[in-house]
Formats: structure tokens, C-alpha cells, sequence
């Protein structure tokens, strides 16, 4: 046999060698191991997930079980009293649940559609274009995310009190359009984004806004998620109170705590609060968990 056909054998073999050392190849653990180590994670699952189940089991016990004590983790007579009455006492309100809901909705679904594009377009200058005071201003919005929202409200006050938007849905959305983690996020992520794929779009033609919406935003789309998370928890969550008076513009979460407020005869009202007002929330996480933790890897916030 040949030199040349020797070294092509050779050549041949070499993927299956490789294969079967990665097959072999474990991990460096015993079964006690293991089985500690899953036992571990499971007990950290547990603790996880228990304020969610002692939530609805809450929710679901009758009145005589809330005030149990000790008291049980699940419900021994699990009902849906609680929820009911709850519809009712909202539709007892002059403001109608409906109404409620429509508010809430409506400033979630702007607030958190305005801020995805000011945060993705403010985001893609400071990510793909070198200008003075650009890494000035991302120390600014560092800085920023450091600060609740009680730290700016009076600020934010006296702006929307001159602008005139105080006991206006605006009120709500237009800070909601500037959070600073939105911005530090998509930051983040297109800078993963390589430059030479933004190139080529220019060299075939392609203008700002077509390179943006076209070929930046489909590829940093676990980013967008997270930040739509993000926002829809903090608006859906935001009672309103203190920038809107009128009660017909208030939200479902306001006229629920006020519900929660109403005393003892209200304690099993007051638990279903909790589980209708987590539902949204929840249920988004749920659908784009992996676009979350895929974003978490790529901006940092994961170490």
C-alpha cells in the first residue's frame, strides 16, 4: 500500500477515533454524586416554586381554612368561592372591571411596544457606531438602572405636571419608553451582532432603517424578548396612583389592592388578587424562557 493511500486511510479513520473518545468520555462524578446533585437541585426547585404553590392554594381555600393555624400548605376543601366573589365585588364597582382591564391593556401594550423600539434604535447607534460621548452616555444608563423608580418620581412629577400629562395614560407610558434596562440589554446583545452582516446589507443598498429593521432586529430577537418580559411585568404590575386620579383611567391593579384593603371578609378575595394578577406575567415568562436565558448569557447578567 501506497504512502498516499495510507495517509488517506489514516485520514478516514481519524472522525471515527474521535467520535468514539467523545462517546466514552463521562463525567467525573460517582452515582452517589449524582443522585446528591439532582437531589440538591430538586430541594432548590422546591423552595422556588413554593410562594407560586402557596399561592394558589390560597386562593383556592375557603375562609375558615385561611385563618387555620398552623396552617396547611395545600387546601383540604379547595373551591373557587374566592374568585367568584371577587367578580362580583368588582362588578359591584361604578368603574367597570372591563374598564379596568381596557386601562391596564392599553398602557402595557403601548408602553411596552414604544419602549422595544426606542431601546432597540437607541441601542443599535451605541452598539455599531463609534461617536464622541458614546461611551459616555452607556456609563450614564449604567448608572441609571442603580435607581428605583421612588428615587425619580419627583423629578418625573414636575416634567409630565409641565408637560401636561398628569392624569393621562401618558403619564405611565411615556417613562415606560426610557427604562434603562431595555437599553442596556439590546446594547448587550448587538454587540454580538458582526459588523461585516451590516456591511453587506449597505454594499447591496440597503439603507439605516432597512439594515435596522430588517436584518438587526430578526437576529437579536431573544434580546426583544426579554425586554417585552421586562416591561409587561413593570406595567402591568404599575398601580398608576400617583400620576392619574380620574378612577375611570385607573388600573385592574389599583382597584384590586383596593379590594385586598377591604379587611378580614375580603382575606380569600384578596388571595384570588394575587393569582389573576400574576397570570399575564407568568404565562409570558413561560413561552420565552429560553429567549430570556439566551439573552441573560449574551449581555452579562447571567454571571
Amino acid at each position: 500500500m501506497s504512502k498516499k493511500n495510507k495517509k488517506k486511510e489514516k485520514e478516514n479513520l481519524e472522525p471515527v477515533y474521535r467520535k468514539k473518545l467523545i462517546k466514552k468520555r463521562k463525567p467525573n462524578r460517582s452515582v452517589v454524586g449524582d443522585i446528591l446533585l439532582y437531589l440538591f437541585l430538586l430541594l432548590v426547585a422546591l423552595v422556588m416554586a413554593f410562594p407560586l404553590i402557596y399561592a394558589v392554594s390560597s386562593a383556592l381555600k375557603p375562609l375558615d381554612e385561611l385563618f387555620k393555624f398552623p396552617p396547611k400548605i395545600l387546601a383540604q376543601n379547595p373551591t373557587f368561592d374566592n374568585f367568584s366573589d371577587l367578580f362580583v365585588t368588582m362588578g359591584k364597582s361604578w368603574v367597570t372591571f372591563s374598564r379596568y382591564l381596557f386601562n391596564t391593556v392599553f398602557i402595557t401594550f403601548v408602553g411596552t411596544f414604544g419602549h422595544l423600539i426606542v431601546a432597540s434604535m437607541g441601542a443599535f447607534v451605541l452598539a455599531k457606531y463609534d461617536f464622541p460621548g458614546n461611551q459616555a452616555f452607556f456609563k450614564l444608563v449604567t448608572v441609571a438602572m442603580m435607581f428605583t423608580g421612588y428615587v425619580t418620581q419627583i423629578p418625573n412629577y414636575l416634567i409630565l405636571n409641565k408637560l401636561g400629562w398628569i392624569d393621562t395614560y401618558w403619564a405611565i407610558i411615556i417613562p415606560g419608553f426610557a427604562s434603562p434596562m431595555g437599553l442596556f440589554l439590546m446594547k448587550q446583545f448587538m454587540e454580538g451582532l458582526p459588523t461585516s452582516l451590516i456591511e453587506a446589507a449597505k454594499i447591496d443598498g440597503a439603507g439605516e432603517w432597512r439594515v435596522f429593521s430588517k436584518i438587526v432586529m430578526p437576529n437579536v430577537k431573544p434580546a426583544w424578548m426579554t425586554l417585552i418580559i421586562f416591561s409587561v411585568q413593570g406595567l402591568w404590575n404599575n398601580k398608576a396612583a400617583t400620576f392619574i386620579y380620574s378612577e375611570e383611567k385607573k388600573t385592574l391593579v389599583y382597584a384590586m389592592q383596593q379590594i385586598q384593603s377591604g379587611g378580614i371578609a375580603r382575606t380569600g378575595q384578596g388571595a384570588a388578587v394575587l393569582v389573576v394578577l400574576m397570570i399575564v406575567p407568568i404565562a409570558i415568562f413561560v413561552f420565552s424562557e429560553s429567549q430570556i436565558l439566551e439573552t441573560m448569557a449574551s449581555s452579562g447578567l447571567k454571571d
